[in-house]
């Protein structure tokens, strides 16, 4: 929404702006993060976090105990990555190319390594029978992600690693708030990761999470995001210090703050009954719109009432890209290219 000026509220030409996308906060967001400040005081992670743990967790329908709250949802899939294959593990994860380069640094800076595997013209998710061929005795695990909050195939995805004796961590980023045959993304698999950064389905500011579905490693996660100091995440939520700490792992400075906590749990409260719609309504004027003009395809999803659309993505064809980005340049328009995939980049 442009800034209004002008007599009568009328917007101006001259203000008038589109933008690619934006951060949907306010007034509420506002005062708990002055609540925070001027009333808690401790801006660390403590109480806050823990109750938008809670508050998540709810949603999601599991133990809060098993959502780990941290500063990026890349250190989600770092830490997800860790407790499921162990620190410097080497093994290797499959992961669809067209993803952005988070997931490949996660994988990477956890001490596994990433095998790019082809993605579906059709939903831009990763392909199955391109992934097989990638197997060797060292693939221990698969990284789905769901593009563009399309989680689609997941039976597919847990059949394929169940076959294949590997673990599931969901790259779950675009997904919050998601539906696969009417439950959750989150309430149910092996991990599922979210991102929470400013322009996701809801935001902290920054942040995301991992629910674990296994207590060893949600509590390996717990502490590894501060620095592995054992115990540590108990006391800051008991609003304590452990003050005889001890560390027998590497860890890293990946929790999340009460302020970040503050703003996720009013978006958290404004989900389901304002960002949902919207989203939802905001997707359909683009496919209607958008379906059955020449040389673009939209992405296949699963139902539309599962889906709670954090972009809409076109395929240009006949390569045509460039000279359609200038034409909507052109003309005011903001457009981009989602992901450069990964195997074309230098690392």
């Amino acid at each position: 929404r442009p800034p209004y000026g002008g007599a009568g509220g009328e917007p101006p030409e001259t203000d008038m702006s589109m933008r690619l996308s934006r951060s949907i906060v306010g007034e509420a967001e506002a005062e708990a993060v002055r609540r925070v400040i001027c009333e808690d005081g401790y801006l660390g992670i403590g109480k806050e976090v823990q109750q938008f743990e809670a508050d998540v967790a709810a949603y999601l329908g599991v133990p809060a105990s098993w959502v780990i709250s941290v500063n990026t949802g890349t250190a989600a899939l770092h830490l997800a990555v860790e407790a499921v294959l162990g620190h410097g593990s080497g093994a290797e994860v499959l992961v669809p190319s067209l993803t952005f380069v988070a997931s490949f640094q996660a994988i990477s800076g956890a001490g596994a390594v990433p095998v790019a595997c082809d993605a579906r013209l059709d939903t831009a998710t990763i392909d199955l029978a391109d992934a097989e061929k990638r197997l060797t005795p060292r693939t221990k695990a698969i990284m789905p992600v769901h593009y563009a909050s399309n989680p689609v195939n997941l039976d597919g995805v847990y059949a394929f690693a169940e076959k294949h004796g590997l673990r599931v961590i969901e790259d779950a980023a675009h997904a919050f708030g998601c539906l696969y045959k009417g439950r959750k993304i989150g309430s149910f698999g092996d991990v599922a990761c979210f991102s929470f950064d400013g322009i996701k389905n809801i935001t902290s500011g920054e942040g995301g999470c991992a629910v674990f579905f296994n207590a060893t490693e949600a509590g390996y996660a717990a502490d590894a995001r501060l620095l592995s100091v054992e115990g540590d995440t108990r006391s800051r939520f008991a609003g304590t210090r452990t003050w005889d700490p001890d560390v027998k792992r590497i860890g890293w400075r990946f929790h999340m703050s009460n302020i970040m906590a503050a703003i996720g749990r009013v978006q958290l409260s404004r989900l389901d009954g304002e960002f949902i719609p919207a989203r939802r309504a905001l997707g359909d004027i683009y496919r209607k719109r958008l379906e059955g003009l020449a040389g673009l395809r939209l992405l296949q999803t699963d139902p539309q009432d599962f889906v709670v659309p954090h972009i809409v993505c076109v395929r240009v064809l006949d390569g045509r890209k460039d000279e359609l980005k200038a034409a909507l340049t052109a003309a005011g328009i903001p457009v981009a290219v989602h992901y450069k995939p990964n195997h074309l980049l230098s690392l």
